[in-house]
């Protein structure tokens, strides 16, 4: 009876087709498997750094997006232009609604259907502002327990 192939795809013999790998240190081989695997994953952490949320109100077509490590939030919405498919209207980060201190946040929105606004959390410490689109810019209020 023969016994299933438990080789490490790292450590066994297909991997000497790599061009670098028959002249590399045996002791530096499962760091080598250890760092591609980890540029590897790298791309995943960088693509989670934004959440975006439609705002509640249910005749407002504005999402806002967050920077879910500095708590920076901006928004964009879909706007008529004449003799065109129309643009994309985004509205940058005013007062308050800049970088924070480095943590976790997140945006909430209320069921309020009239309610352009969402709630901007730090999921870390619990302190929320409500974030907003004034004249051209994004606002939102200072942080509040």
């Amino acid at each position: 009876m023969s016994k299933p192939c438990m080789s490490n795809p790292c450590t066994s013999n297909s991997a000497s087709r790599i061009p670098f790998w028959p002249s590399m240190p045996i002791s530096f081989r499962p760091l080598a498997c250890g760092l591609a695997l980890g540029i590897l994953g790298a791309g995943s952490a960088v693509a989670a750094n934004f959440e975006f949320l439609a705002a509640p109100e249910i005749e407002l077509n504005r999402v806002y997006r967050l920077d879910k490590l500095s708590g920076e939030i901006g928004a964009c919405q879909y706007g008529d232009k004449e003799g065109t498919i129309g643009v994309t209207l985004c509205y940058p980060p005013g007062e308050g609604a800049k970088g924070q201190p480095p943590s976790l946040y997140a945006l909430v929105a209320s069921r309020h259907e009239r309610e352009g606004g969402v709630f901007r959390v730090d999921q870390r410490t619990g302190v929320m502002s409500i974030c907003y689109v004034l004249k051209a810019e994004v606002v939102c209020t200072p942080p509040g327990k």
